[in-house]
């Protein structure tokens, strides 16, 4: 199966970043978010990839082009003019890098890839967030459903920790709770084919043009996703992150 990473935002919010690279090259643990992405899927046996550019797109292109040139050892002969490869170390992954506008909304960049992805169920994620959903129970639910697209719920974590009060009185403090019992979406979609149909042009807004009305007409189904997940929105998200992975406890780590 054929996924979809969304990976053409400005990333505006993560200014301090995003003003030199693409948000999905943004790194942690020393590889950017779109490598932790692509490892999370090809773990579940997803092997092939269109990643849909805009906003310095070139910076993608340029690692998937460096990683596969300079990975592994190798000898490099001055005098004969020869570079011999001693252990190609590579991921087993088909990498599409298309160029979808640098103004592209995330409908029109998924839009622009329909030649590539209506031979049947395809999946889509944005290029920011991580989780520790399994896709194959994803896709086993998507399939059980027969709508249109599914989305993955989640509930995302809080950003402060609250406090259980008596009247005046502190009781104590509850350290990050979830945000109540709303469920947003958390990308890792799965789709059908038919989802072109709410999609017009580069000014399509998944979210809104096809998610929405899909929601209305009852052909959107959710997977509810309990366990972890996180976006980076901000510097604080990915200082979390990286946290995490120093810490050997990144639970969307799931590959070996």
């Amino acid at each position: 199966m054929k996924a979809v990473v969304l990976a053409g935002g400005y990333g505006t919010r993560l200014a301090e970043e995003t003003e030199v690279r693409p948000k999905p090259m943004v790194q942690i643990g020393g590889h950017p978010i779109l490598w932790h992405i692509l490892k999370h899927y090809a773990h579940f046996g997803v092997d092939e990839f269109y990643v849909a550019l805009g906003y310095l797109g070139d910076e993608i292109k340029r690692w998937f082009v460096d990683r596969q040139t300079l990975a592994g050892s190798m000898t490099v002969d001055l005098s004969g003019g020869t570079i011999e490869r001693l252990d190609l170390r590579s991921e087993k992954w088909k990498v599409h890098l298309v160029e979808t506008g640098v103004e592209s909304m995330t409908g029109g960049r998924i839009l622009r890839l329909r030649d590539h992805l209506q031979d049947g169920t395809f999946l889509v994620t944005y290029g920011d967030g991580v989780a520790d959903v399994n896709i194959q129970e994803l896709v086993a639910f998507h399939k059980e459903q027969g709508r249109v697209a599914t989305v993955t719920a989640v509930r995302p974590p809080a950003r402060f920790g609250g406090l259980v009060l008596d009247g005046s009185r502190v009781v104590r403090f509850s350290e990050k709770p979830q945000t109540g019992e709303g469920w947003i979406n958390g990308g890792f979609l799965v789709c059908e084919p038919a989802i072109f149909d709410y999609l017009s042009d580069d000014d399509s807004v998944l979210e809104t043009d096809a998610l929405e009305r899909l929601a209305d007409e009852g052909k959107l189904a959710a997977y509810q996703h309990q366990g972890f997940w996180q976006c980076m929105d901000t510097l604080r998200d990915k200082r979390q992150l990286e946290s995490l992975w120093q810490s050997g406890t990144a639970p969307w780590k799931l590959w070996k």
